[in-house]
């Protein structure tokens, strides 16, 4: 087992129309399927969607960071 590990960051969006929470884990989830290793996210934006004068859905914009592999 190595000493240190290094790391990379990509930056995805998730959305959905019951949370904000929820939209974090549906983009975490699908992040999943293609990202191996992801170990931390960050969101660095929250924003959401109107209709009729109320939330329509909430989006999250989040960066991922994952190990790479035998670090």
């Amino acid at each position: 087992m190595s000493d240190h590990h290094v790391y990379k960051k990509v930056e995805i969006v998730g959305s959905s129309d019951k949370s904000i929470e929820d939209a974090i884990e549906n983009a975490l989830q699908e992040c999943g399927k293609s990202v191996r290793n992801m170990e931390w996210f960050e969101v660095t934006e929250t924003r959401g969607h109107i209709v009729n004068g109320k939330v329509g859905h909430y989006q999250v914009a989040m960066k991922v960071g994952f190990r790479i592999a035998e670090s």
